[in-house]
């Protein structure tokens, strides 16, 4: 195990003031896949294809390593039903953060309470930079990294597996001290 692995330990349950986020597990592939089938979340993801398949869900859930990743499902205590997701991926020698939530779900501050309870637990445990982006037609997902605090370090072109094509992404780095946690 590597020492990155070690500082960040387990994928954590975290417990925010209305979601409860949890490690991702196989039962979730199915509403992963219904989620995804929806063009207007899969087109703002640089690494998801559309369509996308319960096939796509389960092999992604089987590859998913936790040893220096948290893929996290965004969930309500409730019922504890995957509404969305939110990791932290260790990638190119560095932490990224990604996030999608159901569209039903969009508008109400959920994936900035989300987003800033893995955050807030990440910086707990390493102290490291968080990198992230958005495509530059989403400023919703912006929005989301600039109010915990986050600083636009860039603008890129990537490809977007979804759509086939390079898209502009706006890139972005979040440092502990920079952090804004999020309450609702």
């Amino acid at each position: 195990m590597s020492a990155a692995a070690e500082m960040l330990g387990s994928c954590p349950v975290i417990e925010t003031q209305r979601l409860r986020l949890r490690p991702v597990r196989a039962a979730d592939a199915e509403r992963i896949t219904a989620f995804l089938a929806d063009p207007g979340i899969t087109r703002m993801l640089a690494r998801v294809p559309f369509p996308y398949t319960l096939e796509d869900a389960v092999d992604w859930l089987e590859h998913v390593g936790y040893d220096e990743n948290w893929p996290v499902a965004i969930t309500q205590p409730g019922d504890g039903v995957a509404i969305g997701l939110v990791s932290i991926e260790r990638r190119q020698g560095g932490y990224h953060l990604g996030y999608w939530l159901g569209r039903y779900y969009w508008g109400r501050g959920f994936m900035s309470e989300a987003v800033s309870g893995l955050a807030e637990r990440f910086f707990e445990a390493t102290g490291a930079t968080l990198h992230s982006g958005a495509f530059s037609d989403n400023p919703a997902s912006l929005k989301v990294l600039q109010r915990l605090g986050s600083k636009i370090t860039g603008q890129r072109e990537i490809w977007s597996v979804s759509r086939g094509r390079m898209t502009q992404e706006i890139t972005t780095a979040l440092t502990p001290a920079l952090f804004t946690p999020y309450r609702f």
